[in-house]
């Protein structure tokens, strides 16, 4: 390992999304709060989801890890396709960077932005309405595990896409409508048979229950089973990843 080039490079992936702050980071922390603020004043006191758990705190979680999770996604597929487009990619292929290092570098970033939206969603909601916190290792290790699939996942999206709208069709046709129907504003529970199995199948799902868990103790599913989605999709992406890198798949002749 390189550590010196995966490091500049992490460095460089920071840089570009910390020097647009107010787009990259303030603008889905503010997003965030505007569902807070809509579906909190709607159901409090309507829905209860969990036994001694008002909405709006059940609602916290999932919204903070949607941002984590988009945020994240949309940190190494956008960057690739930049690179891509303006034909910068040749400058992060010419130096001796190894597929592993550059799949470090990208998700280190893309991890780096997607918990620094997590911590902005979760401070200013606090002041909103008061979040237990049950399990704090679980909290960081379902927000780390989340926003890493996440950005491999990104990664393979940027990758893929030769064009700007093939990353605009990705997002809006698989990681938004997965995020939405994986259980942030509600228990999988409370959904029919049919649709609560057609539920149990989306891995976007086991990271929100997951994560809620570390604040409630309570989730719809094991918390271990969770665990084991999320570290075997990991696992999984990490291997793909690396390997499309290292074949330079749609990236040597871009």
């Amino acid at each position: 390992m390189n550590w010196v080039a995966t490091y500049t490079l992490l460095g460089k992936e920071v840089t570009r999304w910390r020097k647009v702050w107010m787009q990259t980071v303030l603008a889905p922390v503010v997003t965030a709060l505007l569902y807070l603020l809509v579906f909190g004043h709607v159901l409090e006191g309507r829905v209860e989801v969990f036994p001694g758990v008002k909405y709006t705190a059940f609602l916290i979680p999932g919204l903070l890890m949607m941002a984590v999770i988009q945020n994240a996604f949309a940190n190494t597929s956008s960057s690739l396709i930049q690179s891509k487009v303006m034909g910068s990619i040749v400058f992060i292929l010419l130096p001796p960077f190894s597929a592993l290092e550059m799949f470090l570098a990208y998700v280190g970033a893309a991890v780096l932005r997607g918990l620094a939206v997590g911590v902005g969603v979760f401070l200013l909601a606090y002041f909103y309405v008061e979040v237990p916190v049950e399990n704090i290792f679980v909290v960081i290790a379902f927000a780390i595990l989340g926003s890493y699939v996440m950005a491999s996942l990104g990664l393979i999206a940027g990758m893929w896409a030769e064009k700007f709208d093939q990353i605009a069709a990705f997002q809006s046709f698989l990681i938004v409508p997965l995020t939405f129907l994986s259980g942030v504003f509600y228990s999988i529970k409370s959904l029919p048979p049919f649709w609560y199995e057609i539920s149990k199948a989306n891995p976007f799902f086991y990271m929100i229950d997951g994560f809620r868990y570390g604040f409630f103790g309570q989730s719809d599913q094991s918390i271990l089973l969770s665990l084991a989605v999320m570290t075997s999709a990991a696992g999984a992406l990490t291997v793909i990843c690396v390997s499309m890198l290292k074949s330079g798949y749609k990236l040597r002749d871009s």
